[in-house]
């Protein structure tokens, strides 16, 4: 613990996990805190005296990598790499039902059309959906595959879901009730990558490591046309354009190539630039533009019409960049690399955009929500992020969620003016929920200068 104000350490450091200690927080009161630990633990503690409070929640396989109060402080919630999260009392140290199983895994995670709903593969062959306010699993996992899934997706009506696999197939879900639709898309003779729908939902395009693209009828699930071929390696994604007429494909040959959607024909030269293959090439929501991902740890941006790279490469990544998406309204570019963070970028400037989204894990995808507010990430784990349009946005934001203003003993011991700030107040945070404490803001903003109430 520290002092807030002097950056000096309070106390002994609290010792007693037997390994690297990956999170530390105060519960809602501010009376204890909950640490999570790499020797497979967490443990509570006396934010006063330091102490430890009871015996470590002990029970995972493997690292905590994180625990959280609920906003009542009475129960707990503990993450791990074996693969399961854990509830628990938060006053005795028991553990609560049985463990959370289904981490995610997998090259993407993705937002519903309305924002309300992720889907991402699942380390076991299926993929899952997610509520993507509380992040609890939705129904039951999509179950068919006969190898592991590499992606998945929403239709633009939310309403049916594309997945792909290393059995080289992809498959098509009811997104309500999980069933799989017809038969699988099956034609492909290697991996199935990513894919997505056509903006009007009805054909999907697939990516293969066969070195192919296919188009295919989202209704009776058969193939339309042929496979465009000119890619001399791995194509690793397709995408439609905003007006479904076009296609652009990624591939390991280095190179992002644009088709007719209807024709299947190449249309102008290839985008050539890169020096390492291409993960991921996407059309900015205009179809004007065209962002790509590559491993040699850049994205660059491209003119969809000639094919003309646009600016300078977006440096900053320290290992391959695994994917780039525009947001919705074309103006940011969002990274995801192996070097386990996610940028922002300026989509007009190439610039950054302030500091990168830092993770725990190589990711391998990065989305907007259709909102643009937030962005979900994905490695092993899939992980949302708030972002916000200015300064101003995120001071608000912390006021909502932060978990507890100092109390008046502790303003006295930091050396802080008695009076609380308003917003304190304003949001009823503890201890400045009581209605002495509402009667002093409206008698202070009366200009009656009121006495401040006693502290609890």
């Amino acid at each position: 613990m520290w002092d807030a104000e002097t950056g000096k350490p309070i106390g002994e450091p609290l010792t007693g996990h037997t390994d690297t200690v990956e999170s530390a927080e105060f519960s809602p009161d501010g009376t204890r805190i909950l640490t999570a630990s790499r020797d497979k633990t967490a443990r509570l503690w006396d934010a006063e005296t330091g102490k430890p409070i009871g015996e470590p929640l002990a029970g995972h396989m493997d690292t905590v990598g994180r625990a959280e109060f609920s906003p009542d402080g009475k129960r707990i919630v503990t993450a791990s790499k074996d693969r399961t999260a854990r509830l628990w009392d938060a006053e005795t140290g028991k553990q609560i039902v049985e463990p959370l199983q289904g981490v995610i895994v997998g090259y993407s995670a993705a937002f519903s059309p309305d924002g309300k709903r992720i889907v991402a593969p699942s380390e076991d062959s299926t993929a899952r959906l997610w509520d993507a306010e509380t992040g609890k699993q939705i129904g039951e996992p999509l179950t068919g595959h006969m190898g592991g899934v590499v992606a998945a997706a929403f239709s633009p009506n939310g309403k049916r879901i594309v997945t792909t696999s290393f059995d080289k197939t992809a498959r098509l879900w009811d997104a309500e009730t999980g069933k799989p639709i017809g038969e699988p898309l099956t034609g492909h003779t290697d991996t199935v990558g990513i894919a997505s729908f056509r903006p009007d939902g009805k054909r999907v395009v697939t990516a293969s490591a066969d070195g192919t693209a296919r188009l295919w009828d989202a209704e009776t699930g058969k193939q339309i046309g042929e496979p465009l071929v000119g890619h001399q390696g791995w194509v690793v994604s397709a995408a439609f354009s905003p007006d479904g007429k076009r296609i652009v494909t990624a591939s390991a040959d280095k190179t992002a190539r644009v088709w007719d959607a209807e024709t299947g024909k190449q249309i102008g030269e290839w985008l050539v630039g890169h020096e390492d293959a291409v993960w991921r090439a996407e059309f900015s929501p205009d179809g004007k533009r065209i962002v790509t991902a590559s491993a040699d740890k850049t994205a660059r941006l491209w003119d969809a019409e000639s094919g003309k790279q646009i600016g300078e490469p977006l440096v900053g990544h320290d290992n391959w960049v695994w994917s780039a998406a525009f947001s919705p309204d074309g103006k940011r570019i969002v990274t995801a690399s192996w070097d386990r963070t996610a940028r922002l970028w300026n989509a007009e400037t190439g610039k950054q955009i302030g500091e990168p989204l830092k993770g725990d894990e190589p990711l391998h995808s990065a989305a907007f929500s259709p909102d643009g507010k937030r962005i979900v990430t994905a490695g092993k784990t899939a992980q949302i992020s708030k972002i916000f349009a200015d300064t101003q946005g995120l001071v608000s934001q912390a006021r909502v969620v932060i978990p507890r203003c100092l109390t008046p003993p502790q303003r006295k011991a930091f050396f802080l003016p008695p009076e609380p700030p308003l917003w304190c107040i304003e949001l009823e945070k503890w201890p400045y929920h009581t209605d002495e404490w509402k009667q002093w803001l409206s008698d202070t903003r009366a200009g009656k200068n009121p006495p401040l109430p006693a502290a609890e």
